[in-house]
C-alpha cells in the first residue's frame, strides 16, 4: 500500500520531515498553457502564473489525493498562495481542501536565524506527527536517504558538465525525483548515471526565474544551446548542499544556508554565485530569464553580467513555460535565424 501524499511548494520545505513521518513528499508543479481561471479567481492575474496554476490544479484535483500541503515562504507568490488556501478553508469548507501549513525558513547567516529556523522545523515536525510521530531514528534515516539522493543528482550534474547529458534531460530527472519515494528517486538518478549519452551546443548558463517544466530548456536546446548550468531551485540549487549530520539542528542549518535564490538573496550574493557556477560549467553565454510577474531577476542581472564577463541577455516578462521569439533572437549569435 502506497504512503499518503503530502504536496509541498518551494525548495525551502524540509522534505526529510515528510519522509520521516511515513508520508510521500510531492513537489507541486504548475502546468504551462493550461487554463488557470479557478486559481485566477482567488489570486488575481497579477501574481506569478506558476502560483495561479498550482492553485488551479489543487482546486481541480490535478495532483490526485493529497493528505496535506506544506508551503514554504520562498517568495511572495508562495506566501500569497498559502494565504489563499488558508482562507479557502475558512470560507469555503465545502471544497474539502487538505490541511495546509506554512514553513518559514530565513537565510540570514546568524545564530539567531538558526534558532528561528530550528524552531519552525520543530513545529512542522510536531504537526506532521499527527500522521506518525517522528522519532530521532526516523529523522536520521530520512536525512541520510535524501542526502544520498542529493549526491546522486550531483553526479548527474557532473555528467551534464561533461556533455554526457542535455540540460533538458537533467531538468526532467531532477523533477522526476521530486515525485517519487526517496529510495526510488535514488535508483532513478543512479540509473541515469549508467545510461548517459552525448549532448552538445553552445554552453549556456540560465539564471533568473525557476523552471518546473522543461519547455524553455527544450526551446534553447533546439536552437543550438546546451543548458550547462543554472541557479534556480529546480536545478543544482536544489541538491548541492547536504546536511552536516543526521539531526534536526543540522537539517535546520542545511535549509538556512541553502541558496542563494533570487527572491531571498542579495544582489551581490547572487552575482558571486552565478559567476562561480557559470565558470564551473564552462558557460559561454548567460541568459537571465524573468517570467511575467517575477520582479527579482532583473535587479540581479547587471551585477551578474559584470561578474561573469559573458555575453549576456535579459529576457523580461516571459510567459510561463515559454521563451518569446524576440528573446530567442536576442540570444542567438548575429546572422543566425531561429
Amino acid at each position: 500500500m502506497s504512503a499518503p501524499t503530502v504536496g509541498y511548494i518551494g525548495a525551502d520545505v524540509p522534505v526529510e520531515l515528510i519522509t520521516a513521518a511515513g508520508l510521500l513528499p510531492l513537489r507541486l508543479t504548475g502546468k504551462p498553457g493550461e487554463d488557470s481561471t479557478p486559481g485566477d479567481r482567488y489570486l488575481g492575474r497579477g501574481v506569478d502564473p506558476v502560483a495561479r496554476s498550482i492553485l488551479t490544479r489543487i482546486l481541480t484535483g490535478g495532483y490526485g489525493p493529497l493528505e496535506a500541503i506544506v508551503v514554504s515562504r520562498d517568495c511572495e507568490a508562495s506566501l500569497r498562495l498559502f494565504y489563499a488556501l488558508r482562507e479557502l478553508h475558512r470560507v469555503e469548507p465545502e471544497l474539502r481542501l487538505p490541511p495546509v501549513r506554512l514553513v518559514d525558513v530565513l537565510h540570514l547567516p546568524h545564530h539567531t536565524t538558526t534558532r528561528y529556523v530550528h524552531a519552525k522545523l520543530a513545529q512542522l515536525r510536531e504537526w506532521l506527527g499527527r500522521w506518525r510521530p517522528i522519532g530521532d531514528d526516523d529523522l536520521a534515516a530520512a536525512i541520510t536517504a535524501h542526502d544520498t539522493l542529493r549526491r546522486s543528482l550531483g553526479r548527474c550534474a557532473v555528467l551534464r558538465r561533461a556533455n554526457r547529458l542535455s540540460g533538458t534531460r537533467f531538468l526532467e530527472v531532477v523533477a522526476a525525483t521530486t515525485r517519487l519515494p526517496v529510495t526510488e528517486a535514488i535508483t532513478l538518478a543512479d540509473g541515469v548515471i549508467a545510461d548517459s549519452s552525448e549532448a552538445d551546443g553552445m554552453r549556456l548558463f540560465l539564471t533568473g526565474s525557476s523552471h518546473d517544466d522543461p519547455a524553455v530548456y527544450e526551446t534553447l536546446e533546439r536552437n543550438g544551446f546546451l543548458v550547462a548550468g543554472e541557479d534556480h531551485d529546480w536545478g543544482e540549487l536544489l541538491f548541492t548542499r547536504t546536511c552536516a549530520a543526521p539531526t534536526e539542528l543540522a537539517l535546520a542549518e542545511r535549509y538556512q544556508y541553502n541558496g542563494p535564490a533570487a527572491p531571498r538573496a542579495s544582489v551581490r550574493q547572487r552575482a558571486a554565485h552565478t559567476a562561480a557556477a557559470a565558470r564551473a560549467c564552462g558557460a559561454e553565454v548567460l541568459l537571465s530569464y524573468a517570467r511575467v510577474h517575477d520582479d527579482a531577476p532583473p535587479w540581479d542581472f547587471p551585477e551578474q553580467r559584470a561578474a561573469t564577463g559573458l555575453r549576456a541577455v535579459l529576457a523580461e516578462r516571459q510567459p510561463y513555460g515559454e521563451l518569446t521569439p524576440g528573446a530567442l533572437a536576442a540570444l542567438l549569435p548575429a546572422g543566425v535565424v531561429a
